[in-house]
Order: structure tokens, then C-alpha cells, then sequence
């Protein structure tokens, strides 16, 4: 059984009515041989770097040899720079960021994360990141994939066309890749 660790995106009620949607496409489209672990991010309307730091090290931690790490929007952004520290890099199978923000020149201000000009470094090149984002996203630019890709230059990076910030509800193209990197059909 492979596992999958989704995080969450921020705002009021993100886990229960915006991003479970997300998690019950991509579980469909990577069916029964794949786990997928959800847990609710505390304070998810307002959501805190150092509040979320902790309990994403613990899910790391629980997380399966050859897991696989998916963070939406904020999730993914806070997720990134959690992997950026340090917490069970050389355990994973992928990285996927969907439509995260990113924090430094020429993306968004943070009084809560550090930018990092040497985040492609700080993870290890042995892992294959995905960065995803919708070309119709309204909430986060697509220019923000264009920063990550120049931060991470080992990512494989997939704009889709016509997709909004939830990607419309479907996580095919994710799916497909984490398939590919754990061998599963």
C-alpha cells in the first residue's frame, strides 16, 4: 500500500468543504492501492507557519518509507518550506505542489516564513518534485509556478490550461505522476 500525505490549503472551512473534494478526486483516480492520510491543519482560517510546522513533522514522521507529500495552496507552501528544513527528506518518493504561493521576490510577503532564494538546495535532488497550477487560478497567479521552477530547477512543472485554484476538482494529472514515481498502475 503506498501512502499519500494531502495538505491542506487555508481558509474557513478549507478541509471540510473545498480541499476534501481534491483528496476524494485524486483517492479515485490513484484507486485501492494507494492511502491517502488528511488530517486537519490546526487553525486552518489563519493559518500559523510555527502552528503547522509541528504537526506536519508528525505526519512526516508516521509517514511510510517511499511516501508521497501533496500540499495545496498555503499547504503547500508551508509543506515546502517544512522540507526545506530538513524533516524526513530522504524517505520521500515525490513532492507535489498544487497551486502554492510562493514567499519572496516577486511573490508574496510572509511575516511568518522565511523566504528562501536556495529552496531547490535545501531538498534533495533524488526526489522529483511536481509543481501544478491552474491557468485560470484566480487566488494565487500562475506566476507563482514560474518562481518556484526557478527556486526548485530540478521541478517538472505542469500549467494547465483552463484549470481554476482547485484545479476543478480534478486531480488526474497528479495522479498520473505519482503513479509513475511509485510504480503503481
Amino acid at each position: 500500500m503506498h501512502q499519500v500525505l494531502f495538505v491542506q490549503g487555508a481558509g474557513k472551512a478549507v478541509h471540510d468543504r473545498w480541499d476534501n473534494r481534491l483528496v476524494e478526486s485524486l483517492g479515485s483516480e490513484l484507486g485501492p492501492g494507494y492511502e491517502i492520510r488528511y488530517p486537519v491543519m490546526p487553525g486552518e482560517a489563519d493559518p500559523r507557519y510555527a502552528v503547522w510546522k509541528p504537526v506536519l513533522q508528525r505526519e512526516l514522521a508516521a509517514l511510510g518509507n517511499g511516501g508521497v507529500v501533496v500540499g495545496h495552496s498555503v499547504g503547500g507552501t508551508i509543506l515546502v518550506h517544512v522540507l526545506a528544513e530538513g524533516a524526513a527528506r530522504s524517505e520521500l518518493r515525490a513532492i507535489c505542489l498544487i497551486a502554492a504561493p510562493f514567499i519572496g521576490p516577486d511573490g508574496w510577503a510572509s511575516d511568518d516564513i522565511e523566504p528562501r532564494p536556495d529552496l531547490g538546495a535545501r531538498l534533495p535532488r533524488d526526489v522529483p518534485v511536481f509543481l501544478y497550477h491552474g491557468r485560470d487560478d484566480d487566488t494565487v497567479p500562475i506566476s507563482h509556478v514560474e518562481l518556484y521552477a526557478r527556486a526548485i530547477p530540478h521541478a517538472q512543472v505542469r500549467r494547465l490550461a483552463g484549470r481554476n485554484h482547485q484545479l476543478d476538482d480534478r486531480l488526474s494529472e497528479i495522479a498520473a505522476d505519482i503513479r509513475a514515481v511509485t510504480g503503481g498502475l
